[in-house]
């Protein structure tokens, strides 16, 4: 961060916003030729990301664990039912949760997805190293601003 005079605080290059916004564009620009492939934006993406690990979840761990709120997550949800991904059933414990399960065919379009980390890893400029610590670092501001 470069300060010299009172408002260099304000300048763009002095914002940590702007460089974590930019280089998230561009590696979510590196996922799209992939998710392009499979049917999915990159929010959909993640969404499935986490349905694969867990089958099924309630709408509210979903968005806790995206940091989306219902009303981003219930059209994306809405898309990927349509798309034979998932269904949404309403919990016969407490019919205020909706829970969200993975279907056959979301479980296929696992396997179609299977490299596409792969692809973007080899896509950035950072060695393996580097990504590991951006990584961590980038966990770290997630877990302070969460709490």
């Amino acid at each position: 961060m470069k300060t010299e005079g009172k408002y260099d605080i304000l300048k763009l290059e002095n914002q940590l916003c702007f460089p974590l916004y930019a280089a998230s564009r561009e590696v979510i620009k590196q996922y799209k030729p992939y998710l392009d492939k499979i049917d999915l934006t990159y929010t959909q993406y993640v969404a499935m990301l986490l349905l694969w690990e867990n089958k099924t979840m309630t709408v509210k761990e979903l968005g806790e664990h995206l940091y989306l709120d219902s009303g981003t997550l219930t059209p994306l949800l809405k898309k990927l039912e349509a798309k034979g991904f998932i269904s949404r059933v309403r919990s016969t414990a407490d019919e205020r949760n909706l829970n969200i399960n993975l279907t056959a065919e979301g479980e296929k379009l696992r396997e179609k997805a299977l490299e596409i980390p792969h692809c973007v890893h080899r896509g950035t400029t950072l060695n393996e190293e580097e990504l590991e610590n951006l990584y961590r670092t980038l966990y770290k501001i997630i877990e302070k601003s969460a709490k």
